[in-house]
């Protein structure tokens, strides 16, 4: 190597390391600003997901990433920790029996506007998924004002879902019937094959950013609430919580929709279950 490119070269940082004072540093602003338990036996996924932030912002040490998060969630860097710290998994008809529920046994029951909500809607597949049922829905005659309220704590994942954009080998889920009727093919060379919402499409979904664990301006009622892998993230106190907050929020016969890897189970609630990891009110 010459010595030109050696003195080019970018420089390398030693392998960062997570003091435990540190990771519980983390660990206490995630459950007190976003519910998120993390819990002892998490550092390495602590470490090597925040490293990679470190690396892109070229800090050296966790001391520093940390002073620069400060304590406010408001300060951008905030939010890239929580989003390197989570999973935002997502994809169109996800768990289909909820879907088919929905379908099948909730829809045909209403007879006036409905409102869903999509809480921890991430990139935006599941309350996109939820717009094109009701769109079905309202083309069998049923009332057609029909809204889904989308909401997330990543400011990115609302970007992303904003733009209704998609690439089309994560779309093979989606019948063509709906491919057809709700989307429409670019051609721009950039985004050559994805697939955009059209107007009819994204006029369904509004979205919002909200933080769970701080205050709701919606008031409802919702004639669903999909929280689903979701809680997965949060200690039984908290979800309890949410259950609560959840309840206080749906119609009389509104159901709650969590993650089929979750349940209500170990928390006191008020719900009736319905079928795995469908309740209703």
């Amino acid at each position: 190597m010459s010595t030109t490119a050696a003195l080019a070269a970018p420089p390398a940082f030693p392998e960062h390391e997570l003091t435990s004072a540190q990771f519980s540093r983390v660990a206490a602003l995630l459950h007190d600003h976003c519910g998120i338990a993390m819990r002892p036996g998490k550092e390495g996924l602590v470490r090597a997901r925040l490293a990679k932030r470190m690396r892109k912002l070229s800090i050296p040490d966790f001391a520093l990433y940390l002073d620069l998060v400060g304590e406010s969630p408001t300060h951008p860097e905030f939010g890239e920790m929580v989003d390197a710290l989570t999973t935002n998994k997502t994809s169109f008809l996800r768990e289909h029996a909820h879907f088919d529920y929905l379908r099948d046994s909730v829809l045909p029951t209403l007879d006036h506007p409905v409102r869903i909500w999509s809480a921890g809607c991430s990139s935006g597949e599941e309350p996109y998924t939820l717009a094109m049922l009701l769109l079905d829905h309202s083309m069998k005659g049923a009332a057609r004002d029909a809204r889904v309220l989308a909401t997330d704590i990543s400011q990115r994942m609302l970007a992303t879902a904003r733009t209704g954009v998609y690439p089309a080998e994560i779309m093979n889920d989606v019948p063509m019937e709906w491919q057809r009727r709700y989307w429409t093919r670019l051609d721009r060379n950039e985004e050559a094959g994805a697939l955009s919402a059209t107007p009819l499409l994204r006029n369904v979904v509004k979205f919002a950013p909200l933080n769970l664990m701080e205050h709701w301006p919606m008031r409802g009622p919702f004639d669903a609430i999909f929280c689903r892998n979701v809680m997965i993230y949060f200690d039984k106190q908290t979800q309890q919580r949410l259950a609560e907050r959840f309840w206080g929020l749906l119609r009389p016969g509104g159901h709650l929709f969590v993650g089929h890897s979750e349940s209500l189970t170990g928390t006191t609630h008020q719900f009736r279950y319905v079928q795995p990891a469908v309740y209703v009110r």
